[in-house]
């Protein structure tokens, strides 16, 4: 079977590097593969066009991993994509980066208890829960 595929969802303005660094680790560190697709939209879109686009691009994983960083408040479009996986019935968890932690501003619609540490232990240990929850499974 192949390697199941996860949406990442991140704060572009502020973390970035934490996607890039994440995905890169993802492919040797953890200890259940995934395969992050690099789904970002790559040119600014009218907003009607980038909510298709990311939904259909959702649609397509098997969950949806939102990196939490220190400035989610500010990161409407992160709301958004968890708003889309949850309607496609993509089950969804969070990772803590970039200083990020238990007291920090989670966006909308991601659950507090569904949200962990960056240790690929624990990372495999949600992806193989999210892979027994998903439409996708």
């Amino acid at each position: 079977m192949a390697d199941p595929r996860a949406f990442v969802s991140f704060d572009f303005d502020n973390n970035e590097t934490q996607k890039i660094l994440f995905a890169g680790q993802a492919k040797t560190d953890s200890p259940t593969p995934f395969t992050v697709q690099d789904w970002s939209s790559k040119t600014a879109l009218p907003q009607s066009q980038w909510e298709a686009l990311i939904k259909r691009k959702i649609a397509r994983t098997n969950m949806c991993i939102v990196l939490v960083g220190r400035f989610m408040s500010t990161a409407t479009g992160v709301a958004t994509e968890i708003a889309m996986a949850k309607e496609l019935n993509v089950p969804v968890f969070g990772v803590y980066v970039d200083g990020a932690g238990t007291s920090s501003t989670l966006p909308v619609g991601l659950q507090r208890n569904r949200t962990v540490p960056w240790k690929w232990d624990v990372i495999a240990q949600a992806v193989n829960q999210m892979m027994g929850e998903g439409k996708n499974a």
